[in-house]
């Protein structure tokens, strides 16, 4: 198999940008997304481009005011859409294949805004680490006809980080951050609510110096997923009777730390042990 540069992944991911001739970015204001957008410009020219968020419960209202100010430093027209997920109960019913009605629901919005604005393609920031894992939205990509351009070029989630940093972008070292529905049990009602809880959780915890965190929810339960390096902090007495004191006024009962560290994607853990059938 052909192992190819950074350098030369870089060039054939202008090449494919190039003749798209213009884009709508679905733009999250993650590592991803924000290294396509910066190079789809720099490719395209800014009228060329279109960065495009979806607003809904599903993201954070820190995410959403940050993809505004990424588009501005970037010099890119940012548009916002308002989805609908959550009229969909598939969605709501939170099967194993969620993330397909989520980005679904996406699509349609943004295949609709590119036929009206005439733009060529919509693109989205998926990188070639993502096509390995359980990503029911890639499906949802390629039924719209979606561009993949990071992953098409072979960039991984290293190799973007590195491209980030050379073009001086702000979220080279960026925790990932996926919507907050990801952090609800699969088979757990997806509500408003709930993701407020978790929304707060989280910065509650990045307000004590945690840049990397996962609040998982699991009805009445938090289970608190954070970097190895920061468990014996949380663990201290009079930290844990701070971070339980505040998740309980969130609504939760019982608060747990995750001897096991963070990690992405926990949720999936369960889904060898059969719940695979929650899929609709």
């Amino acid at each position: 198999m052909t192992q190819y540069t950074l350098d030369e992944k870089y060039a054939q991911l202008r090449q494919i940008l190039h003749d798209l001739e213009s884009v709508a970015v679905a733009f999250s204001a993650g590592v991803d997304s924000t290294l396509v957008l910066k190079v789809a410009i720099d490719t395209l020219g800014a009228k060329n481009v279109v960065a495009v968020t979806g607003r809904s419960d599903s993201l954070a209202r820190a995410e959403f005011d940050e993809a505004g100010t990424l588009a501005a430093r970037l010099g890119a027209e940012h548009i916002i859409l308002d989805t609908d997920e959550f009229e969909n109960p598939n969605y709501l019913n939170n099967p194993t294949n969620r993330c397909y009605f989520c980005k679904t629901t996406l699509y349609t919005h943004l295949e609709r805004f590119i036929a009206e604005r005439g733009l060529k393609a919509m693109v989205n920031g998926i990188n070639a680490d993502d096509l390995g894992d359980y990503r029911p939205g890639i499906e949802a990509a390629r039924e719209y006809g979606v561009r993949c351009p990071a992953a098409e070029a072979g960039l991984t989630k290293a190799d973007i980080r590195e491209l980030s940093r050379r073009l001086g972008l702000p979220t080279f070292d960026k925790p990932a951050s996926p919507c907050l529905s990801s952090r609800v049990q699969y088979g757990e009602h997806i509500t408003p609510q709930k993701l407020r809880m978790i929304e707060a959780g989280e910065a509650f915890l990045h307000e004590m110096g945690i840049r990397q965190c996962r609040v998982r929810h699991h009805d009445n339960l938090a289970r608190i997923e954070v970097p190895p390096a920061s468990i014996a902090m949380l663990a201290d007495p009079v930290q844990a009777a701070r971070v339980d004191a505040y998740f309980r006024s969130l609504g939760y009962q019982y608060v747990a730390l995750d001897l096991r560290g963070f990690r992405s994607g926990s949720m999936n853990e369960v889904l060898p042990l059969g719940l695979t059938q929650l899929r609709v």
